[in-house]
């Protein structure tokens, strides 16, 4: 384990900085900051997904995903750092198919919401989908593995997933868009 905070504050960035990994300083808006800190807002948000009523296996899969998006924020926020592999992105493509294949095809537009769990997943989706916008923006400028845009891309296509399987499971239903209300 690393440092250990015996104390909360250090003041170090009052100035407007923040200390990367590595050491270095940089302004607390920076894209790296950002992206890390995104990653860091979707954890939250999982972890709001966790304090729902959800089916064990899906629990169990969360639980997996907060570690690896930790693992990720540590590789954001460490220049040079690999922490997602390959594997991270297979296992999700691998849960995103196991829990899609019991899910009818898609034939209207989901609406966020069927149930209070499916609907914290659908912030969490969102979420995940601002994460991968801001690293993708990172990379413009700075160096950021592709495991690290990938494992969001396919994070948020299994929370899309997961969404619907919490709202058929909760007897909420999926919400579906009505394009001809009008």
């Amino acid at each position: 384990m690393g440092n250990r905070l015996s104390k909360i504050y250090t003041r170090t960035g009052d100035d407007g900085t923040t200390g990367l990994g590595d050491g270095s300083r940089v302004a607390k808006d920076s894209a790296r900051v950002s992206a890390y800190g995104t990653v860091d807002e979707l954890n939250s948000s999982i972890g709001v997904v966790l304090a729902c009523e959800l089916p064990e296996s899906v629990r169990e899969l969360l639980v997996r995903v907060q570690h690896q998006l930790f693992d990720l924020g540590g590789e954001l926020c460490i220049p040079g750092h690999a922490a997602i592999q390959a594997a991270d992105i297979d296992g999700l493509e691998q849960a995103l198919d196991g829990f899609n294949a019991d899910l009818p095809a898609l034939k209207d537009f989901i609406l966020p919401g069927g149930g209070m769990a499916a609907a914290q997943c659908h912030m969490a989706r969102t979420i995940c989908r601002r994460a991968e916008r801001e690293t993708v923006s990172l990379a413009h400028h700075d160096p950021v593995r592709s495991e690290a845009i990938r494992y969001l891309n396919r994070l948020s296509d299994l929370l899309f997933v997961l969404c619907r399987v919490l709202a058929r499971t909760s007897g909420h239903g999926e919400v579906l868009w009505q394009h001809a209300r009008r």
